[in-house]
């Protein structure tokens, strides 16, 4: 198991570091939005361009930061339930359905993106507006957000399965402030 919950660190650091990452392509996007405006209003210039790049850089911080939402516990839930269950019970509900439900859809996800994203880009596919962008690079962040994903939803199983098994001490206080077994782990794992 020990491999495995080093896999999970692994992937864990790379999707705190993606997610803190692209967060700045937020304060980017509203920059880009803000000149468009004001060069739309004061000098009338607009650009689809522009407009297209601020997309672009919306839909990377949305797919890019699907998996560190994952890591933080911030996906959606349904609270109403799940806060009325031992912390022994959502791990395992997390675990099973991280199993049968995420697992399959991101990596069908990813199977499906591939084919799409290259032809794109080997085609070098522009946008049908007059001045818009090439096309394969908001495909990519589409495969690469759902990659991550699928990473994620590995690190997250092993996390719990790891905690459920005893191969993985948990700190309480982290796990009701963030909820997620990624915090609870400790700098001091058994040694199998």
């Amino acid at each position: 198991m020990r491999p495995l919950i080093i896999i999970s660190r692994a992937i864990d650091r790379l999707n705190e570091f993606i997610g803190h990452s692209v967060s700045w392509l937020l304060l980017v996007a509203v920059l880009v939005s803000a000149g468009n405006a004001v060069s739309r209003k004061l000098f009338a210039l607009s650009s689809n361009a522009m407009l297209e790049l601020q997309w672009y850089l919306y839909g990377a911080v949305f797919m890019l930061a699907a998996a560190y939402a994952l890591l933080k516990n911030e996906h959606i839930r349904i609270d109403i339930l799940s806060s009325s269950w031992s912390k022994r019970t959502r791990d395992w509900i997390d675990l099973v359905l991280h199993t049968i439900f995420l697992i399959p859809f991101a990596g069908m996800m990813v199977y499906l993106c591939w084919p799409w994203f290259w032809r794109s880009f080997i085609t070098g596919e522009h946008s049908t507006n007059a001045g818009g962008l090439i096309l394969w690079p908001a495909k990519s962040f589409i495969l690469i957000g759902f990659a991550l994903l699928l990473l994620q939803a590995f690190s997250e199983i092993i996390k719990r399965a790891a905690v459920l098994s005893g191969h993985l001490n948990e700190d309480k206080t982290l796990y009701t402030e963030a909820g997620n077994a990624a915090h609870m782990m400790t700098e001091d794992m058994p040694h199998d």
